[in-house]
């Protein structure tokens, strides 16, 4: 039943393994390393890849991996006693070759591994044998009910009665006439017959009378001067507009110069103060921090731990001080006991030293794996891959997508300052065609950017240009067009300006699969709040999701990238970052800062984990 079973250490070396079939299974298990364990997800011990289900167990004292793999379309239910019992064994036998770390040793560990996976599967069936027993009360659903359910009342009891059918009776058989006179039962039997007779004439009546008229609907109000759907070509303002190539505004020359090169990292905030204070002031500084550190959420937990391996009960007090910690930072509920899940994983069972304690090792497992999961996994260089397409004679697509009011529109105008400074031909592509002003506030942008590079800078070349078709238009159609125009016109960059969208409206999230699927561009980047929460969550899964599914495509294009803006305004509640990035595993390119063009930086991840732990 297992296609694969295989022990090898954190480091990379393979202590045992065992294959039962011919299959190749190198790509799941690399799979399995850089997507779970390198990022910190070894919370849910079950990683599925392509047609493979993986089930791993994590050995923290001695740093090794037990990995089962099987068709996931079986349902094996003796697999997790299998490593638990597999891996008690691999200890026992090997316990002085793991304590001094001899990795490479000949492990002859084929018959232990027999005789553990048939005493499994020998488990397995007797556990399938045993019939299923009755629920307890606190199971069923009768438990559940409140106390408000179980109350009569009285208006209900009228529904009910209104719902009844009326009751037919039988004719009751003939009572015979004794001494001439009518027996009591008959009489009572003809009363009921003649008030069934009754009741029939007045119901046919009742249907017989005409129905009355329906009420007609309230009719909307029509204004006098509101004008109807044939006025709206007089109103569309986008279209014959005079040329606007000579009105440039005032510019604010100080901040020109200020983004050439790369984007700037955000500010670390320091703990230490100024240089040039005295010693007093030092030990004075000291005490104060210790002091505080005393009142901190994690001075309960100071308690020493002497050669003691950690259980999950030891930390479990930490990591729920921990859990709504994180939560308060803005972090999303389900990340953070995810997060709190695989820190449990990690460090169960490793021994720590005579003077750690449970509280400072936890946490700076958790400031670790912070970190890491804010690392970006891959390279995002937007000036060597502009100069590489701009080699290769076509412009670099960057495509902008989120929901409503996150600040697309005037992050983009950021970005595009970005890359006029460093010197690039940027054409912007209005494909907001749905919101009323979105065309003009890109085309205030396009204005206030060529003031602050004007043409005779740049060798009579004018930097920024807006592609703009009006309202009402398909925004692929747009993009098709403005990539064509820029490709003609030797423009080196596109940015596309998308609508906002919820990401439960079904046709714009269509509308937005289609566009990138038709268009390709080089890199698509989600623009979201730093000051959601749970939303964050809900909204990257659903984008993600909808490119997936209505791209029509084995290979869909979906986010590669996320755009932070509001940064400014959450003072230390960053966890919207850590949402983010968890869910997706892509990194944030830009983080927003602010409202003028130079309020653009790139992600420091040690100053957002800094913020989100202290």
């Amino acid at each position: 039943m297992l296609d694969l079973f295989t022990i090898f250490s954190k480091g990379g070396i393979v202590l045992w393994c065992f294959q039962s079939t011919a299959d190749i299974f190198t790509p799941s298990v690399n799979a399995l390393i850089k997507s779970v364990i390198l990022q910190e997800r070894t919370g849910n011990q079950i990683f599925e890849h392509e047609s493979l289900r993986l089930q791993y167990k994590l050995d923290n004292e001695f740093e090794l991996v037990f990995v089962v793999a099987y068709q996931k379309i079986l349902k094996l239910s003796y697999v997790d006693k299998f490593l638990n019992d597999i891996h008690l064994e691999f200890r026992n036998r090997f316990i002085n070759e793991l304590q001094s770390s001899k990795l490479f040793f000949n492990y002859d560990f084929m018959n232990i591994y027999q005789e553990t996976l048939t005493q499994s599967e020998q488990w397995g069936k007797s556990q399938a044998k045993i019939p299923k027993q009755m629920r307890t009360f606190d199971e069923s659903v009768k438990s559940k009910k409140t106390v408000a359910s179980m109350i009569e009342r009285k208006d209900d009891n009228r529904d009910i009665k209104k719902q009844k059918m009326p009751k037919v009776l039988d004719s009751p058989k003939p009572v015979a006439v004794q001494n001439g006179e009518v027996g009591e039962e008959l009489l009572i039997a003809n009363r009921m017959k003649f008030m069934q007779k009754m009741t029939e004439v007045k119901k046919k009546a009742d249907k017989q009378k005409s129905p009355k008229p329906e009420k007609a609907g309230k009719k909307p109000r029509v204004w006098e001067l509101g004008g109807t759907n044939k006025d709206l070509a007089n109103l569309e303002r986008t279209k014959d507009k005079p040329q606007e190539a000579g009105e440039y505004i005032a510019a604010d020359s100080t901040i020109i110069g200020q983004m050439k090169g790369g984007i700037r990292d955000l500010e670390v905030e320091s703990d230490t103060d100024e240089e040039g204070i005295n010693e007093q002031d030092i030990q004075r500084t000291a005490t104060q921090t210790a002091q505080r550190k005393s009142k901190s959420v994690f001075s309960m937990f100071k308690s020493l731990v002497g050669n003691k391996s950690l259980k999950e009960e030891d930390m479990r007090p930490v990591l729920e001080k921990l859990k709504d910690h994180l939560i308060s930072k803005n972090v999303a509920t389900d990340i953070s006991q995810k997060l709190c899940d695989s820190i449990c994983t990690k460090l169960e069972g490793k021994v720590l030293g005579t003077f750690d304690s449970v509280a400072n090792t936890v946490k700076s497992t958790l400031t670790d794996s912070l970190v890491q999961i804010l690392s970006p996994k891959r390279r995002v260089d937007i000036l060597r891959d502009a100069f590489e397409a701009k080699r290769n004679a076509r412009p670099y697509v960057m495509a902008f997508c989120g929901v409503n009011g996150v600040g697309k529109s005037t992050n983009l105008a950021k970005i595009c300052f970005w890359l006029i400074e460093n010197n690039f031909r940027v054409l912007i592509a209005a494909c907001d065609t749905f919101r009323a002003g979105a065309v003009e506030q890109l085309r205030t942008h396009m204005r206030h950017l060529n003031a602050l590079h004007p043409p005779e800078k740049h060798e009579d070349l004018t930097m920024v240009q807006l592609y703009e078709k009006g309202y009402g238009k398909d925004a692929a159609g747009i993009a098709l067009e403005a990539i064509r125009f820029a490709r003609e016109s030797r423009f080196d960059i596109v940015l596309v300006d998308t609508a906002g969208r919820m990401q439960d409206n079904e046709p714009l999230m269509r509308a937005l699969a289609k566009l990138i699927k038709v268009n390709e561009p080089d890199l698509v980047l989600f623009v979201g709040e730093a000051l959601v929460g749970n939303e964050a969550v809900d909204q990257l899964v659903k984008f993600n999701q909808a490119l997936a599914d209505y791209s029509n495509s084995t290979n869909p294009h979906i986010i590669d990238g996320i755009v932070l803006t509001k940064f400014d305004t959450i003072d230390d509640k960053v966890g919207a970052a850590i949402s983010m990035t968890y869910i997706t595993g892509q990194p944030i390119v830009f983080v927003g800062t602010g409202q003028t063009y130079t309020d653009l930086k790139s992600l420091n991840a040690k100053a957002v984990v800094h913020a989100l732990m202290k």
